[in-house]
């Protein structure tokens, strides 16, 4: 039986990736009461980073976003991992965003705005979460951008 939240993401064109190792060592997630905490995840498809930081000159917004995005199917692969399936998410409780840019830009958070719009997508009312988004002077492989999560279980 397909999980409901893998048929939506499959009709929005999307899939988990097929792995998401970790680079140190850090745990995917670990689950305390009924709360999965997820380690942050960067914009890489099975170990190759994709997307790369910092923001420059003539920087495409939407590339952010598509950056930000792969960040949270990363989450949701952890997810997958951790808890069985991404129907045991109840509601997204917070994310964190960090984004590779100079001093200075201020559109950190719309470039989050992807891997948060992938959540709200999914999980309708309950993926909407709290959420800070910073700009940082580097992430771990040169990334464009970093996420982390923590998420409630049923």
């Amino acid at each position: 039986m397909t999980c409901p939240v893998e048929a939506k993401l499959e009709a929005m064109g999307l899939a988990l990736p097929p792995s998401a190792p970790s680079r140190a060592l850090f745990l995917p997630g670990k689950i305390s009461g009924n709360l999965l905490f997820l380690s942050g995840q960067i914009c890489e498809w099975e170990g190759v980073p994709k997307y790369f930081g910092p923001v420059g000159e003539g920087f495409d917004p939407s590339e952010g976003r598509a950056a930000a995005r792969m960040c949270a199917l990363n989450l949701l692969y952890s997810i997958k991992a951790v808890a069985g399936s991404l129907s045991r998410v109840s509601q997204v409780m917070k994310l964190n965003g960090y984004v590779a840019a100079p001093a200075g830009y201020g559109d950190g958070p719309f470039v989050v705005n992807g891997a948060s719009q992938l959540f709200i997508d999914l999980y309708g009312e309950p993926g909407r979460h709290a959420r800070t988004a910073v700009n940082v002077a580097s992430l771990p492989a040169n990334a464009l951008v970093e996420v982390e999560a923590v998420v409630e279980l049923h």
